[in-house]
């Protein structure tokens, strides 16, 4: 914990996860989805797969889903 990268990441994650709240807020939006990120965003634990879509290099990504989209 020592190293200031380290220090700085944590308090970016903590920054990110005030973020989500204010927006949730906001938006009046209090469903399992934005519970689902402030939990993520406040445990150290890092989940490669939290992402509801493919990494770039697994697939497409939501907007490319979209039919919406397709010309």
């Amino acid at each position: 914990m020592a190293d200031p990268t380290v220090a700085e990441l944590k308090q970016k994650i903590a920054q990110a996860r005030e973020v989500i709240a204010h927006l949730m807020a906001k938006a009046a939006f209090n469903g399992a989805e934005a519970h689902r990120a402030l939990e993520y965003f406040s445990s150290d634990a890092f989940d490669r797969d939290f992402l509801p879509w493919p990494h770039a290099d697994e697939g497409l990504r939501p907007e490319e889903l979209n039919a919406a989209n397709d010309d």
